[in-house]
């Protein structure tokens, strides 16, 4: 074993800590600069990089044949990529993929996976492929002397550092990468608008961001679902490289059903409907009764809902299923990449820009200068041939009378090695006239391109000319209209447990022993059901089974009880007490019901009273709130439910046989407390139970009074009650003998 070790003089020792800090610091930068994070200059990862000249290489051409994949991926793992081979397929097939793209790079033949489900593509020995026309915006310039190029991996042949992109392909088709402390999320975005801001920004270097959001109003997905993030927020964005774009599904109404027709970048129509088929067998979607998904070659998204009725809200619905499901969905954005001085770094858009553009106008001085060379150096060939053809006779002999014609014609005539080596290549046939003509033509040609590229590359403004001429052709040939619109919508908000709630109408009955229970209707006799021995009615309220009921007790505590979980009314009901947990000693005195904004009206027999709103006496605590304060030796009266009558009047009755009216709105309205005098009842009388109002009411415009005294009752139409008018606080005015002992009021509309 000691003979496979190295001698003592040629180990290296470290301690180990330094030995695995510098090994996992060179596999960090390794897999941010080498794999994870794409180049600002051409917007590609090295595979996809490596993947798309494999297939130039290849001839793969918009205009060649189709061949088959595991052609591209062995060449790209043998010569450029040594990594496994169905890393490499699957970076081939995203950039094949249109529903992943927003400009695909490859054109392929066969299974490259659906919208559904963009793993399900077919192996590479099935699938054909070549590049998308697009790629040649890109490529087009490689071989002019444009980038630079370096060896590949075991170093027998080159290939590009980047590729001479013509446009910003970073911001085009947006990249996503997990690297090792850093990952990038990059959307991609319009040809037409990114063309628009590289131009402005070619003309106004200095432009801002919001300058430039002005032509780039936001991502461009490859789908036609909404982007309803605010402007603010699309700008900040591009302020900060940071962020989240949210998208949400385009739907409309047909036939009273829901029929969606895009949904968010990546997001599965299958997994969408298994989202909203749970949400039905869990009960909690009873206003969706089918699902359907219609999609097809000619409606490539339809999924199809269809609600239980016409009455059921579908804004409301689609709300819900916004916030639910994938319909609406967060893209974050992280402007993460490789700049132009090779740092991985978050960058602005204007920076982002700034810097493309100064490495497209490197790469097209450089393709300019390496045409110019090309042109020059043919140039120079055609002058040695004028040369030939003007001592034509002279040549010839040389040619054929010298041992070293090269040198001789070097001598005589002052032309250079290449010259001489042109004369020499120049065939009997070409020694014609009209050859002549053609190098004479020739040579005018080149030498008003060499006045050209020399002018244009001793020019600024005709470089930035040139290269918002180009910019704007690339735009002309590959650029398309705006996919993703960008829309302002509301807040999506999910439904609640009582909007998920029939709205079926309800009555609660309360009995005196605190029993509570729900009949189905309106039209029910509350009095003559079935109560417990020794049992009686106390109360009853009219409402809807969504809508929550409230009770009071006789400390001025309001409890909440959620009314489509009550017992049925065919039985005696159960307990309040045994889901609730009231004061020793506190007995309930009333029933609520109606929605949040059902005003009602509280008071005790000490005089006391006001107006409330039923959302103010709502509470989730078993022990409920506090809502109306007691006086000492009063008692809490049973609570009413104010109508939607014009001219409502409070009436009340004392027991030494006053009633007092005045208008409702002397009352205020509060959420808690005491309340203002009603009526006037001293304490001392009061507290010890001589003097006390009975009962209290409010009648509207065409509702009489009915005063119930015993067995026998007394109607007191609206206009009659005019006679027991005064000012609130008062005593009031005495009844008619016989309806002196008020037991209660009662309103008949």
């Amino acid at each position: 074993m000691s003979e496979l070790l190295p001698p003592d003089d040629l180990a290296e020792s470290s301690p180990l800590s330094q030995f695995a800090e510098k090994a996992y610091l060179d596999y960090s930068m390794y897999v941010i600069l080498d794999r994870a994070l794409p180049n600002i200059c051409d917007g590609l990862k090295p595979v996809q990089r490596r993947i798309v000249y494999a297939m130039s290489e290849l001839s793969l051409r918009s205009i060649s044949k189709h061949k088959k994949s595991a052609r591209t991926v062995g060449d790209v793992i043998g010569k450029y990529h040594p990594h496994g081979d169905s890393a490499v397929y699957e970076a081939m097939v995203l950039m094949a993929q249109p529903f992943s793209y927003r400009y695909p790079l490859i054109d392929g033949q066969g299974n490259w996976g659906s919208p559904d489900d963009p793993k399900s593509f077919a192996a590479m020995r099935y699938t054909e492929s070549r590049m998308a026309p697009f790629a040649d915006a890109l490529l087009g310039e490689l071989g002019q002397g444009t980038v630079d190029w370096q060896a590949n991996f075991d170093g027998t042949m080159d290939e590009p550092v980047v590729l001479p992109a013509q446009v910003p392909h970073i911001l085009l088709n947006g990249i996503t990468g997990i690297a090792v402390g850093m990952a990038t999320d990059i959307p991609p975005h319009n040809m037409r608008e990114v063309v628009s801001a590289c131009i402005r920004l070619l003309e106004s270097p200095k432009a801002t961001v919001e300058e430039l959001c002005e032509h780039i109003q936001g991502p461009d997905y490859p789908t036609e679902a909404e982007i309803i993030s605010s402007r603010e927020d699309i700008v900040e964005v591009y302020k900060t490289g940071r962020g989240s774009i949210r998208m949400r599904a385009v739907w409309e109404k047909e036939d009273g059903d829901i029929i969606i027709t895009a949904l968010p970048h990546q997001a599965s129509p299958s997994k969408i409907l298994e989202q909203i088929a749970a949400q039905m067998n869990a009960k909690k979607l009873p206003m969706v009764v089918d699902l359907r998904d219609e999609s097809d070659h000619e409606n490539p998204i339809r999924l199809v809902i269809v609600p239980r009725s016409n009455r059921v809200d579908l804004e409301a619905l689609m709300s819900h299923l916004f916030v639910s499901t994938d319909l609406q969905r967060n893209y974050r954005v992280n402007m993460n990449m490789i700049g132009v001085d090779g740092r991985p770094a978050v960058k602005p858009l204007n920076k982002i820009l700034s810097e493309w553009i100064s490495f497209r106008l490197v790469t097209v001085r450089r393709r300019l200068q390496t045409r110019l060379e090309k042109v020059l150096a043919r140039l120079h060939i055609l002058d040695g041939l004028m040369v030939a053809f003007l001592n034509i006779d002279e040549v010839i002999h040389i040619v054929r009378t010298e041992d070293k014609p090269k040198a001789a014609l070097i001598a005589r005539f002052k032309i250079s090695e290449l010259q001489a080596d042109a004369i020499l290549d120049l065939r009997l046939r070409q020694l014609a006239k009209l050859e002549e003509i053609k190098i004479k033509g020739e040579q005018d040609e080149l030498a008003a391109e060499r006045d050209n590229l020399e002018k244009t590359l001793g020019s600024a403004q005709r470089m930035k000319t040139l290269m918002r001429k180009e910019l704007m052709q690339v735009a002309e040939t590959y650029g398309d209209d705006r996919r993703s619109p960008i829309v302002a919508r509301e807040e999506a908000a999910a439904f609640n447990e009582d909007d998920l709630l029939t709205a079926e109408p309800v009555t609660v009955v309360l009995s005196e022993k605190g029993w509570i229970r729900a009949a189905k209707g309106h039209e029910v006799d509350v009095e003559n059901l079935n109560y417990k021995s020794g049992d009686s009615y106390l109360a009853s309220a009219l409402g809807r089974s969504n809508h929550p009921v409230i009770l009071l007790d006789s400390t001025g505590r309001t409890y909440a009880l959620p009314t489509h979980t009550l017992p049925s009314a065919r039985g005696q009901g159960e307990p309040a007490t045994g889901r609730l947990s009231p004061p020793s000693g506190a007995v309930f005195c009333g029933v609520i019901l109606g929605d949040d904004e059902q005003r009602v009206l509280l008071a005790t027999n000490a005089g006391y009273g006001f107006i409330a709103k039923k959302s103010d006496l709502y509470t989730k605590n078993r022990a409920g709130k506090t809502a109306l304060s007691v006086p000492k030796g009063g008692k809490v009266l049973p609570p009413r439910v104010l109508g939607a009558g014009e001219n409502p009047m409070v009436v009340a009755v004392s027991n030494e046989g006053r009633m007092l009216v005045f208008p409702l709105a002397e009352l205020p309205e509060l959420a808690r407390g005491k309340g203002n005098k009603i009526i006037n009842i001293p304490s001392a009388r009061l507290q010890a139970e001589e003097e006390f109002m009975v009962a209290v009411a409010v009648v509207s415009e065409g509702e009489s009074l009915l005063v119930y005294s015993g067995k026998r009752h007394h109607a007191i139409k609206y206009r009659e009650l005019e006679h027991y008018r005064g000012e609130r606080g008062r005593r009031g005015s005495k009844l008619p003998r016989g309806f002196q002992r008020v037991d209660r009021l009662d309103i008949n509309n």
